[in-house]
């Protein structure tokens, strides 16, 4: 389209992509790879490059993947079968790593032969297979590169062979090449229009301070790079693009909270605190004070806290929710404690009231004046008890109260709900998190716990909304545990050992744990998780946690049932061996805990359901089957369960991955060291980061393109700071409307309510 002499595109970045690729295609990218407008197929950006001089490594293919490679012919023959009626064309190509074959049948045999000549060098797409011991791809997709160089002059020549190839992530129904034509078609056109209609979200002064490209610039570089260098500064500038409007989300979101008006709570001199702190048997750590006055000071505030309490495992988490739970009651406040499972929550509820003691029986015989009532609420309590509980919540008799997803029903009402504790956020959706808050008449402080230690990055993004408080200290009376990886494929002798090590320190009058990725009476694999959630509970399989690419060819994983029988009959007969796990009935699950807590049982075979909250100081040792099988954070949390006494603990990694795979790199780090940020940050760079502001953190594409939360730490913190700036002083963007559409963009009706409820 022309006008007044110069050429303006036809469509804008909002545009539906079949106005500008056409019809058919236009409709395999929407409905295969959810690419519907002009700006999402240029914000798809290639997964990788390869040079015409460069060959990709075909020893590192993934089984069963739909894959494009670069390669070239080294050999091509056909052969007959069925007596000369049936025709196999075998196609050999190279990249010097390994081998792929190509494999036609057919009329398509003699057809590519033509084409597919030793010495041509090409781009291969299919999904990879084995057969006869080879890989290999079946009537593969190709394009060939080189055609007509000879007519080319030698600079021209040169810079084909130059060229990066972009590799886009593509499916079965459209190979990368094709993605690639229709991105050119895209440029092309928006590059004669001079890129009118494609707006640049960063404001030009902060692209000026950080000398990064023009927006077109950029998405020319990372589509159509001439050097590497080209490249790099095209990333660079729309790794800022993906930054800084992610902060300025999470920093409107941040403006948003101060403008909300909470109930001040500030407790009392002489109060349920005041009394609380002079029982206890121990000094709080300068770390426990430390973030205490932090949450006292904003709970003082008129308007809510949203408070991120992060730490390692053991340092005193519970302790310091707790203390600003009785500084909200002090306050004439109810506070509230939501647990993800009902093991954990009954734990905090057996902890609690034995550190409160008599404050915990406020308005009964004998409990202290200053007292409250110390309120349980789970989906397995009988009807009397239910009816009770609710009861002491509305009329504000309990002032806190612990619970499951319970406490979100509608049937629970409170008084006056001053603070909202989260125990272990990852396990709850926004939206159960925001149903318990809306029971409040005014907006509630919020504290969110989490035991998994969060890279700085991490919480940045997916925690961006939050202060954050950390407690890096332990309290003092904690003993070290050792960790050792047992190789049972290796040295099956080792384990026997093991079983002796946990003999050992049960006769010295301790308690171990012993824990399996399954429960043993369902199907393993993806059954078994479903299996395994239907109570509610956290997934009793460690599939979950464990790394992608761990393979279908291992054996099931070990479970707890059959564990625990051949421990009790074989390597640990005569101790007393109970088992837990998520399918059992409250009723039952909280009687183990109670009996091992209490030392009537010896030996504990659990599934994860002991992971976090979970308190027994006498219990010393922990042997973990299948460890491989589990996420670095998990070992690390199931980890944490031994040496909360004064004895030391021991933690042992059973696995029968060899010395030389990554799952055996990967347990070797958890037994060399107790930093769980530096384990947080190994785990988070073999995992994807997700849809950091969405609720896909477990799947799903991300919203993160170019931006990687750990390689990019200190771009991501000079954008939060510039985002903080630009919102503190125009908190509409009135002056930056290409921004706005970026937010629009990015946060659509799901991600924008995520926000409101963060």
């Amino acid at each position: 389209m022309v006008c007044n002499g110069t050429v303006t595109a036809p469509y804008s970045t909002h545009s539906p992509l079949s106005d500008a690729v056409g019809g058919s295609t236009a409709k395999v990218l929407a409905d295969h790879l959810d690419l519907r407008t002009v700006g999402d197929l240029l914000y798809h950006f290639p997964r990788r490059y390869a040079e015409r001089g460069e060959l990709t490594r075909l020893a590192e293919l993934p089984l069963d993947e739909h894959v494009t490679v670069v390669a070239e012919i080294a050999d091509a023959r056909v052969h007959t079968f069925n007596h000369g009626r049936g025709r196999r064309l075998e196609v050999t190509v190279t990249d010097g790593s390994g081998k792929l074959q190509l494999v036609f049948f057919g009329s398509a045999a003699h057809h590519h032969r033509r084409e597919l000549l030793p010495g041509r060098r090409g781009m291969f797409a299919g999904k990879v297979s084995v057969f006869n011991r080879k890989m290999q791809l079946s009537h593969p997709a190709y394009q060939l590169l080189g055609e007509g160089e000879e007519d080319e002059d030698r600079r021209a020549a040169q810079a084909f062979a130059d060229r990066l190839l972009p590799l886009y992530p593509a499916c079965k129904q459209i190979e990368s090449w094709k993605i690639a034509k229709a991105v050119d078609t895209v440029l092309d056109v928006l590059d004669a229009a001079d890129w009118k209609g494609v707006g640049d979200p960063l404001p030009e002064e902060l692209r000026r301070r950080q000398d990064l490209l023009p927006l077109p610039e950029a998405l020319l570089g990372v589509h159509r790079p001439r050097t590497h260098q080209q490249l790099d500064a095209a990333r660079e500038r729309l790794k800022w693009d993906e930054a800084f409007v992610l902060q300025v989300a999470l920093a409107r979101r941040r403006r948003s909270t101060t403008q909300q008006r909470a109930t001040p709570r500030e407790p009392r001199q002489d109060g349920l605190l005041h009394d609380f702190d002079d029982r206890l048997p121990f000094t709080l750590t300068a770390g426990q004070r430390r973030v205490s006055e932090e949450i006292f000071a904003e709970l003082a505030t008129d308007h809510p806290m949203h408070r991120l309490l992060q730490g390692e495992v053991g340092s005193g988490k519970t302790l310091v929710a707790l203390r600003a739970m009785l500084a909200v009651v002090d306050a004439g406040g109810q506070a509230a404690l939501l647990a993800p499972t009902e093991v954990l929550a009954q734990q905090h509820h057996r902890s609690i009231t034995s550190m409160m003691g008599d404050l915990a029986e406020g308005g009964l015989i004998g409990g202290a004046d200053n007292g409250t009532k110390v309120a349980l609420l789970t989906g397995s309590m009988g009807a009397p008890a239910r009816r009770r509980a609710l009861l002491e919540l509305v009329s504000g008799e309990a002032g806190l109260v612990i619970g499951t997803h319970a406490l979100i029903e509608d049937a629970v009402r409170f008084q006056d709900l001053g603070l909202v504790v989260v125990d272990e956020q990852h396990r709850f959706g926004v939206e159960q998190r925001d149903a318990l808050r809306s029971k409040a008449e005014r907006p509630p402080h919020l504290l969110v716990m989490t035991a998994t230690p969060i890279p700085r990055t991490v919480a940045m993004t997916v925690f961006g909304d939050l202060e954050t408080s950390v407690l890096d200290e332990l309290p003092a009376g904690r003993s070290p545990i050792a960790s050792h990886v047992v190789p049972a494929a290796d040295k099956p002798h080792f384990l026997e050992r093991a079983w002796a090590r946990v003999r050992e320190e049960v006769n010295a009058g301790h308690q171990a744990y012993v824990v399996c990725p399954r429960i043993g009476d369902e199907p393993a694999g993806g059954q078994a998780r479903a299996a395994a959630r239907s109570d509610g509970e956290p997934a009793d399989s460690a599939d979950d946690g464990a790394p992608a690419g761990s393979g279908d060819d291992r054996r099931p994983p070990l479970a707890v049932l059959d564990v625990a029988a051949h421990l009790a009959e074989g390597p640990l007969a005569g101790l007393r061996v109970a088992v837990l796990h998520g399918r059992m009935a409250p009723d039952d699950k909280d009687d183990v805990m109670r009996r091992f807590a209490s030392g009537d049982v010896d030996v504990l075979v659990a599934t994860t359901v002991i992971e976090v909250g979970v308190n027994v100081p006498n219990a010393t040792a922990m042997v973990i089957m299948d460890a491989d099988r589990f996420g670095v954070s998990q070992l690390h949390q199931l980890r944490g369960r031994v040496g909360r006494g004064s004895a030391p603990g021991l933690c042992l990694l059973v696995s029968e991955a060899h010395e030389a795979s990554a799952a055996r790199a990967r347990l070797d780090a958890v037994a060399r060291t107790l930093d769980g940020f530096e384990l947080s940050r190994i785990d988070l760079e073999q995992r994807r980061e997700g849809d950091v502001l969405g609720q896909a953190q477990s799947g799903g594409r991300s919203s993160l393109r170019v931006l990687t939360v750990v390689e990019d730490e200190e771009l991501i913190a000079e954008a939060r700071t510039a985002a903080t700036e630009l919102i503190a002083r125009d908190p509409e963007l009135d002056g930056e409307p290409d921004l706005r559409i970026a937010l629009d963009a990015l946060l659509d009706a799901e991600r924008e309510s995520y926000l409101d409820k963060g």
